[in-house]
């Protein structure tokens, strides 16, 4: 059962992945209404992440494959309980999406203005509800003999899902922040530098409660890697405070990476502390999921691992020639070339 064990980390990190790189997508997204005043600064901050938010998500797409191959009785818990909950994300997803793409199609201003919220919205309810999903994962569910969830969408708004949920949202937001700083000039810049000020203290506040509760939760369960749990919290909290000191003094890059690496420990602190469960019951701890009884075959999970070690390297220098070509800034003076090559 090694490679089951091996697999549950891999899709870790898929999820790690999807996390950085999308959670500062959704950051954008939910910092247009403050950043964006008129139509030029809002193609500004839009622009910092159009040619790279489509290329995140497939990270979700992939751990979600992966997921299905490598833990189908996981994946079936997952998706039918957490349904309406994955359901909400994926519509706030498209939404977004279809804004992206249509937004400019028109010059009405009640048309991008239109698109501009669907942005904000699909930016913030998926930064929320996958914090609550993961929340719940990590702390427990009911379910029954057969492994199946006999709860609703209301016993996933419990309080340690939703604090989950509000420490993803505010995580990804000042992620986001910092990445506008580091994309941008002008008054955008200036305005990205005020607001990830003001998003410094709830983001610690609910992060810092998140690792006590996850730690807490952990030691309850007598969890196998408990002190890893305490470590990873702890770089976690360190990389934050340290994003947030960096972005104080104008060090945009050095506040980006920091903040990509609380992002890497916080989530690697929850699963750890989910380690060796990957669905615990809250009825009875016998109809628990684990490692072992949710994995599929060695086989299969031989085949899946050949894969990766082909593809993943590919997919990873692909992401990062893109981010290569798209690395300068998103100047006010561009756009507004642009704009003037336009009409002529």
């Amino acid at each position: 059962m090694d490679l089951a064990y091996l697999w549950f980390f891999l899709i870790g990190v898929l999820f790690v992945g999807y996390f950085v790189l999308d959670g500062f997508d959704f950051g954008v997204g939910m910092s247009l209404p403050f950043l964006g005043k008129d139509e030029v600064s809002r193609r500004q901050v839009i622009n910092t992440i159009g040619p790279v938010w489509d290329l995140n998500e497939t990270w979700m797409i992939v751990a979600g494959a992966c997921l299905f191959a490598a833990f189908p009785e996981w994946y079936a818990t997952l998706f039918s309980g957490f349904y309406l909950a994955l359901l909400l994300i994926l519509l706030t997803l498209i939404a977004r999406g279809v804004s992206f793409e249509y937004r400019h199609q028109r010059e009405s201003l009640r048309w991008k203005r239109g698109f501009d919220s669907l942005i904000v919205i699909g930016s913030a309810v998926p930064a929320l509800l996958w914090g609550v999903a993961v929340g719940n994962i990590v702390q427990g569910v009911p379910l029954d003999a057969d492994h199946e969830f006999t709860g609703s969408l209301l016993t996933l708004l419990n309080p340690y899902g939703l604090w989950v949920g509000l420490t993803t949202l505010f995580l990804f937001w000042l992620h986001g922040v910092y990445f506008v700083s580091l994309k941008t000039d002008g008054e955008v810049y200036e305005r990205a530098r005020t607001l990830s000020a003001r998003l410094a203290l709830p983001a610690v506040v609910f992060a810092a409660g998140t690792v006590v509760w996850t730690i807490v939760l952990a030691a309850g369960r007598d969890a196998p890697l408990l002190w890893a749990v305490i470590a990873s919290g702890a770089v976690a909290a360190v990389a934050l405070l340290a994003s947030v000191a960096f972005g104080r003094i104008g060090r945009d890059g050095r506040a980006f990476a920091s903040g990509a690496i609380t992002i890497v420990f916080a989530v690697l602190t929850l699963w750890l502390a989910l380690f060796p469960y990957v669905l615990p019951a809250t009825t009875d701890p016998a109809y628990s999921l684990t490692i072992d009884n949710a994995s599929s075959t060695d086989y299969t999970l031989t085949i899946m691992s050949w894969a990766a070690l082909i593809f993943l390297p590919l997919v990873l220098l692909y992401q990062g020639w893109t981010y290569w070509v798209f690395r300068k800034r998103v100047t006010r003076a561009r756009i507004a070339q642009a704009d003037a090559a336009a009409v002529h």
